[in-house]
């Protein structure tokens, strides 16, 4: 399996991305709301978009499907439940445990939601694991769940099925907040060593060149997938006293997500 990471530069921070199947070629382009950028790095490496995946239905996800479908003929894909929300429709909808092929290459479809209600992850079947998370999963963070989520069910979605995935599988999100997030985390747990150093490397870096981080880097940099931690918890007690002196981590994660809600 063949990955690029494209970056949107816009003020939105989109990552978009394609998949490609090195031996025929053949190419999926995630959340691709620039499409023409999309398109023209397919066609410098002589690849042929021929699915469109939508991780949500949010517009800056989907903005460039009528663009890119008009121009490739490529099937749009998304969660079944996210057809009516998609303006353009879509070709294929997606259940949890559905697999998507490009070319010979296989992704399974995590039904994930949270961010919004009917949002999907890919998770690539290959050697080394690929998580394409739109915005579930963040470098360092998670997505918010102003417009149509919430977090109690997000949070399900990690417990059940994110967490559990293999430490080596790679993350790739629909945003670059990495930063921003580290500075979260670092607010919410000071003595992080990992999340102090991970920081000063992002600050030098352009925004396009972050790092692609794996599960088991975010196990330690990310404060929502440390729920148990005592820091983190003796920290969140000095702002919600009444959630006690052994929260569940349920109970952590939407208080933590409240606080990030407002950082």
């Amino acid at each position: 399996m063949l990955t690029e990471r494209i970056w949107s530069g816009n003020s939105l921070r989109n990552f978009h991305y394609l998949i490609a199947d090195p031996d025929s070629g053949e190419a999926m382009a995630v959340d691709p709301l620039d499409w023409r950028l999309v398109l023209d790095v397919a066609n410098k490496h002589g690849w042929k978009i021929t699915q469109i995946l939508n991780t949500h239905e949010h517009s800056d996800h989907t903005g460039g499907n009528v663009g890119l479908k008009d121009a490739t003929g490529a099937k749009v894909l998304a969660h079944a439940g996210a057809a009516p929300r998609i303006g353009t429709g879509i070709d294929r909808g997606l259940k949890a445990g559905d697999v998507v092929k490009v070319g010979r290459v296989e992704l399974e479809c995590l039904d994930t939601p949270g961010h919004t209600m009917v949002h999907v992850c890919l998770l690539s079947h290959t050697d080394t694991p690929a998580l394409f998370c739109g915005d579930t999963l963040f470098n360092a963070g998670v997505g918010n769940c102003h417009n149509g989520g919430d977090p109690e069910v997000l949070y399900n979605t990690f417990a059940t099925q994110l967490s559990r995935l293999p430490d080596a599988t790679k993350v790739y999100p629909g945003h670059e907040y990495l930063a921003r997030n580290l500075e979260f985390t670092l607010d919410r747990e000071p003595t992080n060593p990992d999340a102090g150093s991970f920081l000063a490397e992002a600050k030098k870096l352009a925004p396009q060149n972050a790092p692609v981080t794996t599960l088991g880097e975010e196990k330690r940099i990310n404060t929502f997938l440390r729920l148990q931690n005592p820091s983190v918890i003796a920290k969140l007690r000095e702002r919600f006293p009444d959630i006690g002196e052994r929260p569940d981590p349920k109970t952590v994660f939407v208080k933590l997500r409240e606080l990030r809600n407002k950082w």
